[in-house]
């Protein structure tokens, strides 16, 4: 039998305990150029690479840090910090040698992460779910490795124990909402997105190997629902339920999330799981009466 690969990513942690940029010699798929380099330009590859850099754990950094996150030589840094200052992308926070980017970054995000049509369709069914449960709802898609929130809803003014917004990517294997739907998908399917590298980021998670994932999503299979608490560390404990089409292809996932020190498994599963399997059940039908979203992975 072929040893377990892990799938995803983990970081690397100094003794502060902080996060730390995984060494140069570490090699992201993501970072490497693609094969057919007669068919690329370089230049916006390494400036991509440069905006990827940014996260919410690193949205100022220096040049040296810029270079280090995105495996590029200072000067290439350098001359692509430039340039995107220059287009307003990214700025230079004053007095400091610290860059940022900007809210132009914002714009071209939302064209993709909008999905307005989704949204405008899933958000009042998700106001609703979270009105019944008290607990964050949130929506999110495939995209390559990740899970892509597209909508979420929290509960009141309730603050969770991890920072989820609109345009939150997590890598599939780890998010309920990516085993809801990778559940559904064709084996061919699941092995390409579980080879796909997640986007640049850093993932405390413990890798998986592919037979425990595979092992997962057959339990999920088997059930119809993804339930678990955050591989994060979050203190939640997080349910999702696919949102299929009519040939029960999985388009997207609905999840609640709730706090571990509130509510036990067993008492999250009674409470939420039919409030959510009718609200994935709602927007599938909604997306098929509008007759105008398609999933793409």
């Amino acid at each position: 039998m072929a040893a377990e690969r892990p799938i995803g990513t983990r970081s690397t942690r100094g003794k502060s305990g902080a996060a730390q940029p995984r060494a140069k010699a570490t090699k992201r798929a993501s970072s490497r150029a693609p094969d057919d380099s007669r068919n690329v330009v370089n230049s916006l590859f390494k400036g991509l690479r440069v905006l990827e850099a940014f996260s919410a754990e690193r949205s100022e950094m220096t040049l040296s840090q810029v270079a280090a996150v995105a495996e590029l030589d200072p000067g290439t840094a350098f001359r692509m910090l430039n340039t995107l200052v220059m287009l307003g992308y990214i700025d230079r926070i004053p007095e400091s040698r610290r860059f940022r980017l900007t809210l132009k970054v914002v714009d071209l995000g939302m064209h993709a992460v909008g999905r307005s049509d989704l949204r405008e369709i899933a958000r009042p069914i998700l106001r609703s779910l979270v009105g019944e449960v008290s607990e964050a709802a949130s929506l999110g898609v495939l995209e390559g490795g990740d899970v892509l929130y597209v909508e979420r809803v929290r509960a009141g003014l309730t603050r969770m124990g991890v920072d989820i917004r609109i345009g939150t990517t997590i890598p599939a294997a780890y998010s309920m909402i990516g085993q809801a739907i990778l559940a559904y998908l064709a084996p061919a399917d699941v092995r390409r997105v579980a080879a796909t590298e997640p986007r640049p980021g850093e993932f405390s998670a413990k890798p998986l190997g592919r037979t425990e994932l595979e092992r997962i999503l057959a339990e999920v299979r088997g059930n119809g629902f993804a339930l678990s608490d955050s591989y994060f560390g979050s203190g939640l404990r997080v349910l999702a339920v696919p949102v299929l089409d009519i040939d029960g292809y999985p388009l997207a996932a609905v999840s609640v999330a709730a706090p571990m020190v509130r509510t036990s498994m067993q008492d999250f599963r009674a409470r939420a799981l039919e409030p959510v399997r009718a609200a994935a059940t709602a927007i599938g039908k909604a997306i098929q009466a509008s007759g105008t979203i398609t999933a793409a992975i």
